[in-house]
């Protein structure tokens, strides 16, 4: 039985929501191809995704030194540390994001900031840094709703969130990515549900592919 975590960034409802009813489609039809798999929500607007601010600072300075923690300091880096070792114990990963400002919302940065840990997910050498998850065999899939065109055209260079993710994730040593992108919505709103209903039926595609492998 694989472990899929299922990563919405949007405080929408699916009603509301391109990128969310991109990711209700995916996960209708991987729960059908498997069903014994478990998978675990984790919605970033209704959790508590820690910033790294200057209590972690000074929390992980204090363990380096075998020093008490304060209670917020203690709270926000055992949060990090549960976030972390979620994220690598997931054998499969889905992020369901919209495109903001040329990028993705801000939360899901604050949730990136709490897995790219030296020492768990990756490590420096003398040679650089080595993504300490490259021999796990995670696949990820990046679901993503754009009201724009910026897979081609004069706006392909604003696209920043899917690269950035990609990136990331290489740097941790993850590089089965699969992005499945609906844009053009708010371009041709009159082509609007059939962009959908397109981005849908490659969303279930991928969704067939990742639960069978």
């Amino acid at each position: 039985m694989a472990k899929l975590l299922y990563i919405t960034a949007n405080p929408k409802t699916p009603d509301e929501s391109f990128s969310l009813r991109l990711g209700e489609a995916f996960l209708k039809t991987y729960r059908e191809v498997a069903p014994g798999d478990e998978i675990i929500r984790l919605d970033l607007y209704k959790t508590d995704i820690p910033h790294i601010d200057a209590d972690v600072f000074s929390g992980w300075g204090k363990l380096t030194r075998g020093e008490d923690l304060t209670d917020d300091e203690r709270r926000k880096v055992e949060r990090i540390n549960e976030l972390t070792e979620q994220f690598i114990e997931a054998d499969k990963v889905v992020f369901v994001t919209p495109m903001w400002n040329f990028m993705f919302p801000p939360i899901l940065k604050a949730y990136i900031d709490t897995i790219v840990m030296a020492g768990k997910t990756f490590k420096y050498t003398e040679q650089g840094p080595i993504g300490l998850l490259k021999d796990q065999g995670k696949k990820v899939v990046h679901l993503q709703a754009r009201g724009g065109i910026y897979s081609e055209g004069p706006s392909r260079e604003l696209e920043f969130g899917d690269r950035y993710l990609r990136a990331v994730l290489a740097f941790m040593g993850v590089t089965d990515v699969r992005t499945v992108v609906a844009e053009g919505m708010a371009f041709t709103p009159d082509r609007a549900e059939e962009i959908m209903e397109r981005a849908e039926a490659h969303a279930q595609d991928v969704a067939v592919e990742m639960a069978r492998s």
